[in-house]
């Protein structure tokens, strides 16, 4: 017995990063100048410097199309038994994932870039299970 379906463990994948976007997006629009200000200090010796706000709308893109496809993909996927939006939905979570790791090794900061694997690891596991 579950309560859930029988995809529980592809359900509590999808909700982990239904929670981990919403609130780096809450995060970002709620403080945007004090985002913009961390970013530019974390990226301040590379060429990304110049480019943060523009870096930063596109990454609030792609993390807002997660939540969405996510939440989305997460109705069909327990009342339907669909899985192709939520898996498109994990699909771009893991491209976004890549945009963060590139930045971090740009930035070389290599713990940060190593604590974006866990994430991956675990969104790549969520694709695999359905597929």
């Amino acid at each position: 017995m579950s309560i859930f379906n029988k995809h529980s463990a592809e359900i509590l994948i999808v909700l982990f990063f239904i929670i981990t976007y919403f609130f780096s997006v809450f995060e970002k629009v709620t403080d945007w100048k004090g985002t913009v200000a961390y970013y530019t200090n974390h990226f301040e010796k590379t060429v990304l410097q110049k480019m943060i706000s523009i870096l930063l709308i596109l990454i609030l893109i792609f993390e807002i199309s997660v939540v969405i496809l996510l939440t989305i993909g997460l109705y069909y996927l327990v009342l339907d038994n669909t899985f192709i939006v939520v898996k498109i939905g994990l699909e771009i979570s893991a491209i976004t994932l890549l945009m963060f790791l590139i930045g971090q090794r740009i930035a070389k900061d290599y713990p940060g870039a190593m604590n974006i694997t866990v994430y991956f690891i675990l969104n790549i596991i969520g694709i695999y299970l359905l597929t």
